[in-house]
């Protein structure tokens, strides 16, 4: 977490929202609170992908999923998807 940084606006320190963890985390969210955007952390890889290669379906997915953990500015603002895109 102390070298990541936003892939879009480069902002640095992003936060960790962890949801599920073994001996690693397994689940969780990584968030640019600059421009709020999220990346899923799946099967413990981080998916940082820019907003062109991520899918609608997948990102809404995991956020319908882990929907009573998140923070609330994601699940309702966040980019490029959040629980309130139609």
């Amino acid at each position: 977490m102390d070298i990541l940084a936003c892939p879009i606006d480069k902002y640095h320190p992003l936060e960790l929202h962890v949801f599920e963890e073994k001996s690693e985390i397994v689940e969780g969210i990584i968030v640019c609170p600059k421009c709020n955007r999220f990346y899923p952390i799946i099967d413990e890889i981080p998916h940082m992908l820019p907003d062109n290669l991520r899918t609608k379906e997948e990102d809404v997915k995991f956020l319908r999923k882990w929907a009573g953990q998140l923070p609330p500015k994601i699940a309702n603002e966040g980019k490029p998807f959040n629980l309130t895109t139609n």
